[in-house]
């Protein structure tokens, strides 16, 4: 462990700090951290961030999906979504069309730009995952479905597991 990444002792460390898998904390902040350094590189090309990112991930990954749907998912606001949108289909990476039963509803899919795009994001990603994956044995996969399941709020699970 070099300087940046050895922990200290500090005042504010909680009683039970036994309990605290500290080690486990911080590998998901460095793995994290290097997990999306990829895309983030191209991304940079584009003066976009990590927003873009995961509303262009889950519109080529659902095309039609609703805005109010992808509020869903990403748990954010209307107001924080409408800038990133905004600029992803003025740049024209997401199509936006009127519903076929309700014009008020939008539908949002990606563009041929937009899935070339995501794609390229994905197999950056889908690179580190499987090279960690293969370190492991035929179980890792499932086993680290699983265990990001768990991962997630209860009441959410049922929906992202699909």
């Amino acid at each position: 462990m070099n300087e940046a990444t050895r922990p200290v002792d500090h005042p504010a460390t909680p009683a039970d700090a036994a309990a605290v898998p500290y080690d486990l904390i911080e590998l998901f902040f460095f793995a994290y951290r290097d997990f999306v350094s990829d895309p983030d590189r191209i991304l940079e090309k584009y003066s976009f961030g990590r927003a873009h990112h995961r509303v262009l991930h889950f519109v080529n990954r659902r095309p039609g999906l609703t805005i109010a749907a992808l509020l869903d998912i990403l748990k954010i606001t209307k107001q924080s979504l409408n800038r990133v949108l905004k600029e992803l289909i003025e740049q024209g990476y997401i199509d936006s069309r009127a519903g076929e039963n309700d014009r008020r509803q939008r539908l949002l899919f990606p563009t041929a730009a937009g899935r070339q795009l995501a794609g390229d994001l994905a197999l950056l990603q889908a690179r580190r995952i499987n090279r960690a994956l293969s370190e492991f044995g035929p179980d890792a996969r499932a086993m680290t479905k699983d265990f990001l399941l768990a991962m997630i709020n209860p009441e959410d699970r049922d929906v992202v597991a699909g």
